[in-house]
């Protein structure tokens, strides 16, 4: 049995009172995004992938509390989806120093994780939600389908009943501002 095309604020609602349908559905949307985030925090597929089931654990167990402040669920999972990957990137590098015995071998040890940068890239990517939101509903929706979720060009040409053309060179005018925005605060 499908959900019907629900918002995540419905969604988040329906899985906070405990529906496994609805959990599904946040978790097909948006399991690719966290994977991907995680794997650039710890950059390995094993770790990612554990990364990934620690954040929807997470979610899971704090859905019944959320209140959303946007229209989107991946801000509030990617926030869980970097201290989970922070952690485990910590006690990766705990093991390895554990288990490093040679001095030399000790310098090859992954660099602590660096705070100032993730507050950094925390705000670049409120600034850049921030510049998705001011799009219009097919930009928003062309965004959401293409860079968050990984739909083909083809695919998301079909889902929101435009033609593949459209797509192709909407996404490619929102990426060029998001990159204008984003060398703007850098």
């Amino acid at each position: 049995m499908a959900i019907p095309l629900r918002s995540d604020a419905e969604l988040a609602a329906l899985a906070g009172d405990g529906s496994e349908l609805a959990f599904r559905e946040i978790y097909r949307s948006y399991a690719r995004s966290v994977y991907w985030l995680a794997y650039g925090i710890v950059g390995n597929a094993p770790d990612a992938e554990d990364v990934l089931q620690e954040t929807f654990l997470v979610a899971w167990r704090k859905l019944p509390q959320l209140t959303l402040a946007g229209d989107s669920l991946l801000p509030w999972l990617a926030t869980i989806c970097r201290f989970q990957a922070s952690n485990r990137a910590r006690m990766l590098q705990r093991d390895r120093h554990r288990t490093t015995s040679d001095p030399d071998d000790a310098e090859r040890v992954a660099a602590p994780v660096d705070i100032a940068q993730q507050v950094a890239d925390g705000q670049l990517v409120e600034l850049i939600l921030a510049q998705v939101a001011e799009l219009g509903p097919l930009d928003r929706e062309i965004f959401r389908l293409c860079a968050a979720e990984g739909y083909a060009y083809q695919a998301a040409a079909e889902a929101l009943g435009v033609s593949h053309g459209v797509v192709r060179n909407r996404l490619s005018r929102i990426r060029t501002r998001l990159r204008t925005t984003a060398r703007e605060e850098a």
